[in-house]
């Protein structure tokens, strides 16, 4: 019994006569007493489960008698003032106690946000955080320069258990964080596993969390190969002109019909922007081009998005495009290939359409009334792709497997939650297989934070997992780059891959041309 529950104990038994609830909090090792209370409060038992990205946090309230989910919120994680790229945040503190005190109070003051948001500061006994190497690192108040400059020797790769009020995080009871494999591979990842259960099935599976980072496991019961690399600012609108992430004002969705082009517009309902020969004009109800997605529509990344913020004084809802997130640049590029306004290399026909012009000495096309998308967004986007392409295949050729034999292809994460299957097969970023067997599994670090949460034998299921794991460099693979460049045409130069993506060119050509 700790001393500060001693100094509480007699006044409180005095006063309660004697009947009380003692409240005990796994330490790693044992339970320890973490609160006493008057009376029986057992009926109040709670947890939280967080995914702590580097952009977004996201922060689950659950009944732990129950299992329920009680509320889930989120927030940007305000780290973001110094970089959205997680490289400057990293050397904004390097080697800098000061500054790193900052950005680990950032991170702290992140998960308090939620934490008010759910009411939960008062009433929880333990927390479950999932997320990357260098998000714990911040967390702990370390310099995560480590994860970036060679050998790559992390700090710290499984703090385990430690005290809430150590970490300045208003808890009772411990903080457990999710151990990472690697640098780059991290314990977001490794919930992803607890969730997904791919360690423990016959049949193999890969599982693909993609963002500025590709995380990638290949496996079941058997064998877990593991490898991770950068795939590219592209996929959150890092480096596009009219690039943006999915908030209210985003093109989300994009189909091109009879040379049109129709956008979909997170924040409107089934309203669409359609763009005819440079002459702009809005159409209603156009549900035949363009299908509305509501869960697209409501909050993507930070609980602030709500429908009312998307409304005028007048109560009209009115947002305009304002840049393009990623699913609508997978969208445009695949839509582009399908109706031959851009060749294999992903090189604008400006013959093709009088949508395409030149601006600022390049080729570009006009999405939305006057958002361009270039010809370099467009390189720029197939080398990201073909990055994500190339580590599955060294994967696969690593693990002596051939993409028929997987059973079940995973992609996680809030990017794998809102793309279009058939867009990313089109343009060569997700294999050609069976659509059935391509899992969007959403936020697989959450899930397994809130898994582990309310179960906590799956300890020796995360000690399994980072027994198995063989983790892979893929910088070390001699033909790395060769297999890039020959990832980089639309949807591969080897067209014998993606058959369906060839049936449906075929088609949507002889459309055109009737």
């Amino acid at each position: 019994i700790p001393v500060h529950i001693l100094r509480e104990l007699y006044p409180l038994l005095d006063n309660a006569k004697w009947k009380i609830t003692v409240s005990l909090a796994w330490n790693g090792e044992n339970w320890e007493m973490v609160e006493i209370e008057e009376g029986d409060t057992t009926a109040q038992h709670y947890g939280l489960a967080v995914d702590l990205g580097s952009t977004t946090v996201v922060a689950r309230l659950l009944d732990c008698n129950s299992g329920e989910i009680l509320k889930e919120v989120s927030c940007f994680n305000k780290q973001i003032q110094w970089g959205t790229d997680i490289l400057s945040r990293i050397f904004y503190c390097k080697d800098n106690k000061e500054k790193l005190e900052e950005v680990r109070r950032a991170t702290v003051e992140s998960i308090c946000e939620c934490m008010d948001k759910l009411d939960a500061s008062h009433s929880a006994l333990s927390m479950v955080i999932a997320g990357n190497t260098t998000m714990i690192h911040f967390l702990l108040g370390m310099d995560a320069f480590c994860v970036f400059y060679t050998p790559h020797a992390v700090h710290a790769d499984r703090p385990g258990f430690q005290l809430a009020r150590d970490l300045d995080i208003p808890l009772k009871g411990y903080v457990y964080c999710y151990p990472a494999k690697s640098n780059y591979l991290g314990g977001d990842i490794i919930s992803g596993m607890i969730d997904t259960e791919l360690y423990k099935k016959n049949e193999i599976s890969v599982f693909f969390d993609i963002g500025t980072n590709g995380e990638l496991v290949i496996g079941n019961k058997e064998f877990l190969l593991c490898g991770a690399g950068a795939a590219g600012p592209a996929l959150e609108g890092g480096v596009v002109r009219t690039g943006m992430r999915a908030d209210v004002g985003a093109v989300d969705e994009v189909k091109i019909r009879d040379g049109n082009i129709f956008v979909h517009v997170i924040g409107k309902q089934a309203e669409c922007f359609e763009v005819m020969h440079g002459e702009r004009k809005k159409q209603k109800n156009i549900t035949d081009s363009v299908q509305s997605n509501t869960e697209k529509m409501t909050n993507l990344l930070s609980e602030d998005v709500s429908d009312e913020k998307c409304k005028d004084s007048n109560g009209k809802r009115e947002t305009p495009p304002q840049g393009i997130c990623g699913s609508g640049i997978i969208d445009l590029i695949a839509e582009l290939f399908l109706e031959g306004w851009i060749d294999i290399r992903g090189k604008l026909s400006p013959e093709k359409s009088p949508l395409i012009q030149e601006r600022d000495n390049q080729l570009c096309v006009e999405y939305a009334p006057g958002l361009y998308f270039y010809q370099k967004d467009i390189d720029e986007f197939i080398r990201t792709k073909s990055a994500a392409h190339t580590m599955v295949e060294i994967m696969l050729r690593e693990s002596g497997l051939e993409l028929s034999q997987a059973d079940r292809f995973y992609v996680a994460g809030a990017f794998g939650k809102h793309v279009s299957k058939e867009s990313a097969i089109t343009i060569g970023m997700y294999p050609d297989m069976d659509r059935d067997h391509i899992i969007n599994a959403g936020n697989s670090s959450l899930e397994g934070a809130q898994k582990l949460l309310l179960n906590r034998s799956l300890l020796t299921d995360i000690d399994q997992i980072l027994e198995e794991m063989v983790y892979i460099q893929f910088a070390e693979v001699e033909d790395f780059l060769e297999l890039m460049v020959a990832a980089q045409a639309l949807p591969h130069t080897d067209y014998k891959r993606y058959p369906t993506v060839m049936e449906k060119l075929k088609e949507r050509q002889k459309d055109i041309k009737l």
